[in-house]
């Protein structure tokens, strides 16, 4: 089983720019990918989990995955893949 490890991009409010190894994902489409959706912590606040969808955006002739998900009132939370784990 293939496992993705995750690092946090940023917080951001809704439309705010956030590098997550392109564009400002706010100005492009997102494609969500067929998978589950992940379980990551806040990265302010450890203690909370939230589910987080997998998109991928187009840059430049290559995808670009990302993890986001509104984790309070127009409040997004993005994470970025790290390193493939498992087999």
């Amino acid at each position: 089983m293939q496992m993705k490890k995750w690092k946090p991009a940023g917080v951001v409010a809704e439309g705010d720019p956030i590098d997550i190894g392109g564009p400002n994902p706010w100005t492009q489409s997102w494609q969500r990918v067929q998978e589950a959706a992940v379980e990551l912590p806040h990265p302010a606040h450890q203690s909370q989990s939230h589910r987080l969808m997998v998109y991928t955006i187009q840059v430049a002739g290559r995808a670009v995955e990302f993890a986001a998900g509104e984790v309070s009132a127009n409040v997004w939370a993005f994470y970025v893949p790290v390193e493939q784990v498992g087999s």
